[in-house]
């Protein structure tokens, strides 16, 4: 059996889009994630989206994501403005609509177009207690310039929960780390039960700074919206770029533009990218 798929990319953070909204889930979509997402052997991506039937009033759609090595995630910044603009392109009701409401596992999104391919998402409110990551062994919170032992050696850390969790390192130089040797010991602390999202950043001025991510579930990919949201929230939160000014987060595959409102609301800016479409069997 075939299935229809579209391949789209925000700053190079590819998934396999699938229109789920009649249908319902494919069956075993944790397995079918590991298959379509190996690299050299099928399409290729860091996992799959699942357009899904809205649950909340006025709601266009339900997002679910699963990563690469199946597991589900709850929220993907870059994802979510991959269905807005999916649905902007294949939906006759949402063609004409410059907002747009998206379900997901982390609360209903608010995205608003912003010209071709470029959309603007109203991503919550950010959280630095252990409780909301959640972490263990390093007290209640927040968890801003915590030590972190990882990897060999300590590491001065600030945790920040996005909807999903992540935890942000600002390092002299990130373009010379070593992802492959110190992420997994960073992904599955012991410190972090559901496993962690981490950020390694690099500030170049106030409003811009260089990060890369290792993603949980995913390994290194080139871009991370909620990511870049968590930098420039433990950033903020360390006093080393402002609140209220948009925040210029340079990715591997692209740049994010990212501003911490009043109330540690996060607002989050960038492309959407449709790649390919076609049909793979299942």
């Amino acid at each position: 059996m075939d299935l229809a798929f579209t391949k789209m990319q925000g700053c190079a953070n590819d998934y396999i889009y699938l229109d789920c909204r009649a249908a319902g889930l494919p069956q075993q979509i944790e397995a079918l994630a590991r298959k379509w997402s190996a690299r050299h052997f099928s399409i290729g991506a860091d996992g799959i989206v699942c357009i899904c039937a809205p649950q909340t009033p006025g709601a266009a759609a339900f997002m679910r994501i699963y990563n690469a090595d199946g597991s589900e995630g709850k929220m993907c910044g870059n994802g979510i403005r991959c269905v807005a603009e999916w649905l902007r392109t294949h939906d006759a009701a949402c063609a004409a609509r410059d907002e747009l409401l998206i379900d997901t596992l982390s609360g209903p999104k608010t995205l608003r177009w912003q010209g071709e391919g470029q959309w603007q998402v109203e991503m919550g409110c950010y959280s630095a207690m252990a409780a909301g990551l959640p972490a263990v062994h390093m007290g209640p919170g927040p968890l801003v310039g915590c030590t972190l032992s990882a990897a060999g050696r300590d590491w001065n850390v600030t945790c920040i929960s996005v909807g999903n969790p992540h935890c942000v390192t600002v390092v002299e130089d990130v373009d010379g780390m070593d992802l492959a040797a110190v992420g997994p010991a960073f992904e599955r602390h012991e410190n972090f039960p559901e496993r962690i999202n981490t950020e390694f950043v690099q500030k170049l001025d106030d409003t811009r700074i260089r990060m890369r991510v290792w993603e949980r579930g995913s390994g290194e990919t080139w871009a991370c919206g909620t990511g870049a949201c968590a930098s420039v929230a433990a950033l903020t939160e360390l006093g080393l770029v402002p609140a209220g000014e948009d925040i210029r987060v340079e990715l591997r595959g692209g740049d994010l533009t990212i501003r911490v409102l009043p109330g540690r609301r996060l607002l989050m800016t960038g492309p959407a990218v449709t790649v390919c479409e076609g049909t793979a069997k299942l």
